[in-house]
C-alpha cells in the first residue's frame, strides 16, 4: 500500500484481487469450519454473539492486512 494512503477495510476488501480474496477466505474458512450453520444469517448470529469467535477473525484480517499488504491499520472511534 501507499504510505499515507487511507482507504476503509471493506474498500480494501472488495479491491482485492481474486486470487488475494480466496486466499483471505481460507484463512477465516480455519476458523469457521468447526461451527454448525446452515445459512448466513445464522453464522452472522453465531459470530456476533462469541466475542472468541469475533477475536479470531478480527486477527486473521488484521494479519492478513499488515503481513501481506503491509498495511498500517489505524482505528478509528
Amino acid at each position: 500500500m501507499t504510505s499515507g494512503q487511507f482507504r476503509p477495510v471493506p474498500q480494501i476488501l472488495l479491491e482485492l484481487p481474486p486470487a488475494e480474496q480466496q486466499k483471505l477466505y481460507d484463512e477465516a474458512v480455519v476458523i469457521l469450519r468447526r461451527l454448525d450453520w446452515t445459512d448466513i444469517a445464522q453464522l452472522t448470529a453465531l459470530v456476533m454473539g462469541n466475542a472468541s469467535l469475533q477475536q479470531k477473525l478480527t486477527a486473521v484480517l488484521i494479519n492478513y492486512l499488515s503481513k501481506e499488504l503491509r498495511a498500517e491499520i489505524q482505528y478509528g472511534e
